[in-house]
């Protein structure tokens, strides 16, 4: 507990700016991704085939390569200047939407066809068919393995500790030049994350009794 209680000016923010870059990156990510994923079931073939596109390229790419872009290709483009921890969220967000796309394409295939259609039939445009008919029944679908790829994204949050971001995945080395025991310290960060992953799993338990009295 030593390790814990003596070092709380440190323990604090890390898990404070954890929290922010999980939040803020899965933001992106859903928004990110409901856009490609309904990219990838457009009837219009330059809509499906750039979706496809940026997920085969993106997912396919190690995420500390994307992370290397954010943090010292995007500066130098000299669009705008942001500090470290929006390009970690950038980086985060860009790379999770594929998934967030992918699982949502899977969910919108488990939906009906004869309800798009239907749709279709009383005039309603492809926006407002996925919009109102398909993403609403393809989301209670894909709780379960959306809540898979927002774990990934939490325990992804640590590659951000290589590009001077303080968070959780830092602790070990920040704690280190205080003379804190390594194990204690790895042990301590593994806790935290045991602890977010339970709760994220509390919401997906939450998420599945709730819609499930819907249907």
């Amino acid at each position: 507990m030593d390790t814990l209680i003596d070092n709380l000016d440190l323990w604090i923010p890390a898990l404070g700016r954890t929290v922010v870059l999980f939040f803020a990156s899965a933001a992106m990510a859903l928004v990110l991704g409901a856009i490609v994923g309904a990219m990838r079931v457009s009837p219009v073939p330059i809509a499906r085939a750039v979706g496809t596109a940026y997920v085969n390229l993106v997912r396919n790419t190690p995420l500390t390569l994307i992370f290397f872009f954010f943090a010292f290709g995007f500066p130098s483009l000299a669009i705008v200047s942001l500090d470290f921890t929006t390009l970690a969220i950038l980086a985060l967000g860009f790379y999770t939407a594929t998934y967030v796309a992918e699982a949502l394409r899977a969910g919108i295939n488990t939906v009906p066809v004869g309800q798009a259609e239907a749709a279709r039939a009383i005039g309603l445009p492809f926006g407002q068919v996925m919009g109102f008919i398909v993403l609403p029944q393809a989301f209670r679908s894909i709780v379960p393995p959306m809540m898979s790829v927002l774990i990934a994204l939490l325990k992804n949050t640590t590659i951000a500790a290589g590009f001077s971001v303080v968070e959780l995945g830092s602790m070990r080395a920040n704690l280190s030049e205080r003379g804190e025991p390594a194990m204690a310290v790895l042990l301590w960060i593994a806790a935290f994350f045991v602890a977010l992953v339970l709760l994220l799993s509390w919401l997906q338990r939450t998420l599945e009794t709730r819609w499930k009295v819907y249907r």
